[in-house]
């Protein structure tokens, strides 16, 4: 038990860890020759880089509050997951940490899926160049699933 525990604490760690390397960095979209990169707050091109500005400009701002939002469940969840494991009675359930990080997944869904819909599938209409996916666009779905796992694994937990 304490094994997976321990597991879990690690695999949690490194969801708030990604989540964080994808919401900062700006390699959601990549063009076909590397030299251009745009994410959720700049749009880099041969080493300039400036503000991401598009049409539709809600959908970008959505995206960018609900990765934010993902970051803040997904700490504020291993915050709850610590206290609860040294202040809680054996046979009780992690229900607080797991509903949190299941809201971090909410989060993590809607934030993602808003730029894929308005923005990771037209990138080269909306940029002018071809373009594929970058490494955290792919990271913040890795988190999307991991978020989950930890947070139903939250639910089903008891305290020895």
């Amino acid at each position: 038990m304490l094994v997976l525990l321990a597991g879990i604490f690690v695999v949690h760690i490194a969801t708030v860890v990604m989540l964080f390397v994808s919401t900062i960095s700006n390699v959601w979209v990549v063009s076909n020759n590397l030299t251009e990169s745009m994410g959720l707050w700049l749009n880099c091109t041969t080493g300039n880089c400036e503000s991401v500005q598009f049409g539709n400009q809600d959908a970008l701002k959505s995206s960018q509050a609900f990765m934010i939002l993902s970051i803040i469940f997904s700490v504020v969840s291993l915050v709850v997951f610590v206290f609860q494991l040294f202040t809680m009675e054996k046979g009780n359930r992690f229900f607080l940490s797991g509903a949190t990080m299941l809201v971090c997944w909410l989060c993590v869904m809607i934030g993602v899926s808003i730029y894929t819909h308005h923005y990771a599938n037209r990138g080269s209409s909306l940029l002018g160049w071809d373009a594929h996916h970058g490494y955290c666009f792919i990271l913040a779905w890795i988190c999307f699933c991991f978020s989950f796992i930890i947070g139903i694994l939250y639910l089903v937990l008891r305290k020895k």
